[in-house]
């Protein structure tokens, strides 16, 4: 199982200088690489390295920092055209498709860059690291992080590490292959519903509200209104040194909801059923208020964090279709549009049941999960003599 790993870089004036230059150097011609692209109609990488690598071998980059400019502008392509055909650029001719497709990617000036172990060495006992730059090698660049990230650092890293730049700080994403616990055989599933009044529903009672969060949201764009309207150099230094703390504390709030749901299926023995919501932003309409409320909330990262909790912890875990969850009752299986009466309450046509219509649902999500489980697992019943 592949995870991330994020320290944060120590240097001194004269090496964050050179990572500073670096980045804008390897970016600007990652543009560069970009139109050439571009223009040949986005060929295979090896044909396009034929068309690049001389000029920026002349522009100063050694061979890997090379090679990796022109394999992170084909890989940004690559993933182009993939959300073209998924449609998540929109319809062909539409306003975003076209606007996506009709010029070169540009490349941000202090947008990632990959470094392999040619380029990066680490050294863990002294939290230092080697890096290459385009001022030659810089060495004992000091680096921090939590204790329980270098650990994982220190026995797992394998593959490649970014260097990135954020509000003047400069960061070491390395990848780590840590290896997933094994699987046990599940006693029953726990479905999870997830949503925006309440952020998650376990079917085990646990429901992790989301009123605090949504009234943190709505201060937080309240307070960035008032800044951005008055525009003067105190409203937007606030402004910049409160970028990404909603980020910041909505992946928190995440963390705490999937160890807490992952920690409960490993105690119990069960397994974890989730609804795969993967495109209902583009599937979903709604009216302009409760726009800001859909695309601020982060399922996908709940999700992302409960499936490799749920790895590393071996606990088994299955994706199911949440198509009806919530119009169906738990009980007798009827399902009717009048069954959700409202947001937070579900009454059943068909036998009369009165529940929480999240818990409802996760009863549903639950079911669902075993019977996905049941049907994908090898059959222990004695062959026929």
């Amino acid at each position: 199982m592949k995870i991330v790993v994020q320290v944060k870089l120590m240097p001194e004036a004269e090496q964050a200088a050179a990572l500073r230059s670096t980045l804008r150097t390897v970016n600007d011609l990652a543009c560069w690489v970009s139109q050439v692209a571009f223009a040949r109609g986005v060929p295979r990488e090896y044909e396009l390295r034929k068309h690049t690598y001389p000029h920026l071998k002349a522009q100063g980059l050694g061979a890997q920092a090379a090679q990796h400019v022109i394999k992170k502008v084909r890989d940004a392509y690559t993933t182009l055209h993939a959300n073209l055909r998924a449609g998540n650029l929109g319809k062909p001719k539409s306003r975003r498709r076209v606007r996506a497709e009709s010029k070169p990617i540009a490349f941000r000036a202090e947008a990632a860059q990959p470094y392999d172990d040619r380029c990066l060495s680490w050294q863990y006992d002294q939290q230092t690291v080697s890096i290459w730059t385009t001022s030659g090698r810089l060495k004992n660049v000091r680096f921090v992080g939590y204790c329980d990230a270098l650990k994982t650092l220190q026995q797992y890293r394998k593959g490649e590490s970014d260097l990135i730049e954020r509000d003047g700080v400069f960061y070491l994403v390395a990848t780590c292959e840590v290896p997933e616990a094994e699987r046990y055989e599940p006693d029953g599933f726990i479905g999870v519903d997830l949503g925006i009044a309440n952020i998650a529903t376990a079917s085990t009672g646990y429901m992790a509200a989301g009123r605090g969060l949504n009234r943190y949201r709505k201060r937080q764009l309240d307070l960035r209104r008032k800044l951005q309207k008055k525009r003067t150099k105190s409203a937007k230094r606030r402004l910049k040194a409160r970028s990404r703390r909603e980020q910041r504390h909505a992946a928190n709030q995440n963390h705490i909801i999937s160890k807490t749901i992952v920690t409960e299926a490993e105690r119990t023995g069960r397994g974890l059923s989730l609804e795969e919501l993967k495109g209902i932003r583009t599937r979903v309409r709604l009216r302009k208020p409760q726009r800001v409320a859909l695309h601020s909330w982060a399922f996908s990262q709940l999700g992302d964090f409960i499936v490799y909790k749920a790895k590393r912890a071996g606990v088994p875990l299955v994706f199911v279709d949440p198509a009806y969850t919530s119009q169906m009752c738990s009980q007798c299986r009827y399902i009717d549009k009048r069954n959700r009466v409202d947001q937070g309450l579900f009454i059943c046509r068909g036998c009369g049941v009165v529940a929480h219509a999240d818990r409802n649902a996760s009863h549903n999500i639950a079911a669902r999960g075993a019977a996905v489980w049941n049907a994908g697992r090898e059959s222990r019943v004695p062959a026929t003599p």
